[in-house]
């Protein structure tokens, strides 16, 4: 969950953050050893 501030409110959304590898072929998903984050969003029908 994420919380958004907007127009002097305060919104949850659901998202938040994905760990990924950045480096292709590499197993080790580990922000110290070549990983990242990167956004996630839930899309409601």
């Amino acid at each position: 969950m994420l919380l958004v501030l907007a127009d002097r409110e305060t919104r949850v959304v659901s998202g938040g953050l994905t760990r990924v590898v950045l480096r292709e072929g590499s197993l080790v998903v580990n922000s110290s050893q070549v990983g990242g984050t990167k956004d996630t969003w839930v899309v409601e029908d």
